[in-house]
């Protein structure tokens, strides 16, 4: 009866320890992972069509440089930190001269801009003597230093995109708040 018990002792920790012993499988590299996966198992593309993409980018990229209008402004205008502010700014136009801001910054100083927040972006594009412009219509909404609003007013800008390599793109100002084209022709001598 001992050794029975010996016995039955004996198998059932034998079973304990081969139940216990992992049973290690063989492992996939992480080059032969690669090589096995695609992007719809484990990335999901969102999509997005690219005119919402470009409206999506052109909306960052004016409320950033409103961001840093504002910034600079606020500033002395002189300090080292002004003037890379004042770099940067210039980094979103594709040909940056001294007049390229100054409306911008004519009327948020006039205005005395502390925020600036950009609503309601449209993009669009006119044929002119051949050429397709891509503007942008949107709403920017002022607001002083005690975070009051001042007002909402309608601008305009012009960009564009110039390709880079493998399909990329760069997004650049030509001119922002200009001003809309006319609707009616200008007063003059009728006969």
């Amino acid at each position: 009866m001992k050794t029975a018990n010996k016995l039955w002792i004996f198998i059932l920790l034998m079973g304990l320890f081969t139940s216990c012993v992992k049973k290690e499988e063989p492992t996939v590299s992480d080059l032969e992972k690669l090589r096995t996966s695609n992007n719809t198992k484990s990335y999901p593309a969102v999509q997005m069509d690219s005119a919402q993409v470009i409206k999506d980018i052109t909306t960052q990229k004016v409320q950033q440089l409103l961001e840093l209008s504002t910034l600079y402004l606020s500033g002395n205008k002189n300090t080292e930190i002004d003037n890379t502010i004042y770099s940067q700014m210039q980094g979103y136009f594709h040909n940056p001269d001294s007049l390229t801001l100054r409306p911008l910054f004519r009327e948020l100083d006039s205005l005395k801009v502390k925020t600036i927040k950009v609503n309601n972006l449209q993009v669009y594009k006119e044929v002119q003597n051949q050429d397709t412009l891509d503007l942008a219509k949107f709403n920017v909404e002022y607001f002083d230093s005690k975070n009051k609003p001042i007002g909402t007013f309608e601008r305009n800008a012009r960009y564009t995109l110039i390709s880079k390599e493998k399909k990329e793109f760069k997004f650049y100002f030509i001119s922002i708040y200009s001003l809309p084209k006319k609707d009616s022709t200008s007063v003059g001598v009728t006969r």
